[in-house]
C-alpha cells in the first residue's frame, strides 16, 4: 500500500478529482451521468444535513486515487440502519496496492461507530480484479440482483 495514504471525508476542494474518479468509474460500467447528477451528489455528499449519503475518497501525495460512495438506510430486518456501499473506485496506477481494502474497512469501520450491523454491495461478474478483494474482505452471498 502507498505509504502515505490517507482515507478521508470528500471535501469541496476535490471536486476536479472526485468528478475525474467518478467519471473513470462510471465509465468501467459503460455509463456516463449527466452533469446535472454529478452536481447533485456532489452537493448531497457536501450536505452537513444529507448524513445518509456519504463519500471517502483516497489520497496519495496530494493527488485523490480513490473513492467509495455509501448509503445509510433503514432495514426490515433490523433495528439499526444498514450501509449500502454503492460505489468503489482505484485509480488503475493503484490497483493492488491496498486502495480498495482501505475505502472498504474504512465504511465498515463508518457501520461500526454508527452501530450498523451490515454493509453490502454488489459488482458486475466481469469485475474480476475487483471480485478478488470482495472474496478477500467480504462474503458472497447467493441473491441475485433484478431491477426494474
Amino acid at each position: 500500500m502507498p505509504p502515505d495514504l490517507i482515507i478521508r471525508p470528500l471535501r469541496a476542494a476535490d471536486r476536479a478529482g472526485w468528478t475525474q474518479l467518478w467519471k473513470a468509474y462510471l465509465a468501467f460500467y459503460e455509463t456516463d451521468l449527466p452533469v446535472a447528477t454529478y452536481d447533485l451528489t456532489f452537493a448531497r455528499n457536501m450536505n452537513p444535513d444529507h448524513t445518509a449519503q456519504q463519500c471517502l475518497v483516497a489520497e496519495w501525495n496530494g493527488q485523490l486515487v480513490g473513492l467509495v460512495h455509501f448509503i445509510f438506510h433503514a432495514h426490515n430486518w433490523h433495528e439499526q440502519d444498514v450501509i449500502y456501499l454503492q460505489d468503489l473506485y482505484a485509480d488503475p496506477s493503484v490497483r493492488g496496492q491496498g486502495v480498495g481494502r482501505k475505502l472498504i474497512e474504512a465504511v465498515y469501520a463508518a457501520a461500526d461507530a454508527a452501530g450498523c450491523p451490515s454493509v453490502y454491495w454488489t459488482t458486475q461478474e466481469f469485475n474480476y480484479q475487483g471480485r478478488m478483494l470482495y472474496d478477500r474482505i467480504g462474503t458472497k452471498t447467493p441473491f441475485i440482483k433484478y431491477q426494474r
